[in-house]
């Protein structure tokens, strides 16, 4: 009788205002499925920008302002990140008036439904609201019909962000990747050990899965 092989325990450091935490989500799936490798994730919260205002901000002059990329290299990044996002069965939706916005309260949603074991659901549906739909994300009763669409309580979210329960516990997660050196997301580690950073593609994700699957053999 043989045995089950054991699930490669992936954790994922990201932020929903984060376009490559998705592309490079998507191109993680699609290397575990190519690699038929058995996997559990596990998400945790980064915020890129903590102390960004409730209003939010343009999308266009935030990057200028946080990263001194130009019109025309910002309009490029999009172009190039919307075509890989086609690629990825993923879609992109930046146009004028396109908005980064506070994710904080997402953070406490999304651990709070992690207890409710629907954690991966609603980070995925919060990627489409921002990027595809373009929904405020900081808006609580946004949060809480995104998170009724995924099959969650209404009302459960809605209270939980009003009474900011989990956000000691978000703060803290948040600071232990910090204190792992975390930096910038997406960050994935691979059995607790194996620290890949960035949106590595298809192709090196597949390299990595192999030879950790090699590693274990």
């Amino acid at each position: 009788m043989t045995t089950a092989p054991t699930p490669l325990r992936i954790d994922i450091i990201s932020d929903v205002m984060c376009p490559w935490c998705i592309i490079g989500y998507r191109q993680l799936a699609q290397a575990l499925e190519a690699t038929d490798t058995p996997h559990e994730i596990h998400w945790h919260p980064f915020e890129l920008n903590p102390d960004m205002p409730p209003e939010g901000q343009d999308g266009a002059e935030h990057i200028a302002e946080k990263y001194g990329a130009t019109p025309e290299q910002s309009a490029q990044n999009r172009v190039q990140m919307t075509e890989l996002g086609d690629s990825l069965g993923f879609e992109f939706r930046f146009t004028d008036g396109f908005r980064m916005h506070n994710t904080f309260d997402s953070h406490q949603l999304l651990h709070w439904a992690d207890q409710q074991g629907c954690m991966h659901d609603l980070k995925q549906a919060l990627f489409s609201a921002h990027f595809t739909d373009k929904r405020d994300l900081s808006d609580q009763q946004v949060l809480a019909d995104i998170a009724a669409e995924t099959g969650l309580d209404r009302a459960e979210a809605l209270a939980v962000l009003q009474d900011q329960r989990f956000a000691a516990q978000v703060r803290e997660a948040e600071g232990f990747w910090v204190q792992q050196g975390i930096q910038g997301v997406p960050a994935v580690v691979f059995d607790r050990q194996h620290l890949v950073t960035g949106a590595q593609g298809v192709e090196n994700y597949s390299n990595i899965l192999q030879q950790l699957a090699g590693m274990k053999g």
